[in-house]
């Protein structure tokens, strides 16, 4: 059996109607939630218990799913409503296609655990996006405050993390909607003459080299393998962690410099997608490590390379940016975006 990590239990309360399962399920991390609608525009979900497996600890999916219900068989007396869930990837027939999870994810396996009936999937950062308009602005870390009242518009949501992740929320009535994207796929541009032998060196193993490439956790511990061929130095570290820890504690000037070309290269891929949507709400940075290097982060070259757009860095300049937690915001939107679909749908 494997093992849970972080097990707080968020609220308790006696429940008139059944409760959402909500999941979140990244590479690393699966968060699971049974949710309750509450009808608050503000906050129109209602944690009742929420826990964060690791993925690779467990057989399935449906296994952690069906642990979770019976661990929690009590806040759900009547059972749930349906399985709402948020995954990194896109459903391709009766599976969910995506290279990075621990185990291949199949529809009918899930429908098959006894208490889910019905069952909605969306891609992770959709989920993400939608939960942005419920973020409270005082539990964020400002990168880049732009304007001070906002500027309403489209809002982009995005981050690294076993992948890259993006989507972009569009406000409307009755319900806002979600544009999701393969935005970390796009073709990477290099912004400096390091970038591009880096580039050179990645071009070497793929006929493809995306943003994820370097975007990412694995993207991280590749661009640190690469700088230590161009500086002549040996790669030890193993793991995008390790890179991480070490070149924030300036333990290893490699892992220093793989840092250093991260922040840029993500400062200059955010301030893209903000021109490319038109992305005037502002962007959040989610993802699993961003908030571990927010430091880093914050004195790293991620304002030079945002800015550096040329005629449109005053369009830039109005356009917050912020760090925020990814939390519980994936099973947040799973939920809620399952209920606006059947506000829209008349349900």
């Amino acid at each position: 059996m494997g093992k849970m990590v972080n097990q707080p239990v968020l609220a308790h309360a006696a429940v008139s109607r059944r409760p959402v399962l909500a999941a979140d399920v990244g590479g690393t991390h699966a968060r699971v939630a049974l949710v309750l609608g509450r009808g608050d525009s503000r906050s129109p979900v209602q944690v009742l218990s929420h826990h964060r497996y690791v993925g690779a600890e467990w057989p399935s999916l449906a296994a952690i799913l069906d642990h979770f219900l019976v661990a929690h068989a009590s806040l759900a007396p009547s059972g749930i409503e349906r399985c709402a869930i948020a995954i990194a990837g896109y459903v391709l027939g009766d599976h969910v296609a995506n290279s990075n999870l621990p185990w291949r994810v199949s529809l009918p396996e899930i429908r098959s655990v006894p208490g889910i009936e019905a069952l909605d999937v969306v891609n992770d950062f959709e989920a993400v996006a939608y939960a942005s308009q419920f973020i409270d602005h005082a539990d964020t870390t400002t990168i880049l405050p732009g304007l001070a009242d906002g500027a309403g518009g489209p809002v982009l949501v995005m981050g690294p993390g076993t992948g890259l992740g993006s989507a972009v929320l569009l406000p409307g009535v009755p319900c806002a909607q979600v544009l999701p994207t393969e935005a970390g796929q796009i073709a990477l541009a290099p912004g400096n003459d390091r970038e591009i032998e880096i580039l050179r060196i990645l071009s070497r193993t793929r006929p493809y080299v995306s943003y994820e490439s370097i975007l990412s956790g694995p993207g991280l511990l590749e661009t640190y393998r690469a700088i230590a061929e161009l500086s002549g130095r040996d790669a030890t570290l193993t793991s995008p962690d390790a890179v991480s820890a070490a070149g924030i504690a300036h333990a290893d000037p490699v892992a220093h410099a793989a840092l250093d070309v991260f922040c840029g290269v993500l400062g200059g891929f955010v301030g893209d997608l903000v021109m490319l949507y038109g992305a005037r709400g502002g962007a959040f940075l989610a993802g699993g490590f961003l908030p571990q290097m927010r430091d880093f982060l914050l004195a790293s070259r991620f304002r030079e390379r945002y800015f550096n757009k040329g005629v449109m860095r005053p369009f830039l300049e109005q356009v917050p940016v912020r760090l925020v937690e990814h939390g519980q915001l994936g099973v947040v939107g799973a939920a809620t975006l399952h209920a606006a679909a059947r506000v829209g749908s008349g349900h």
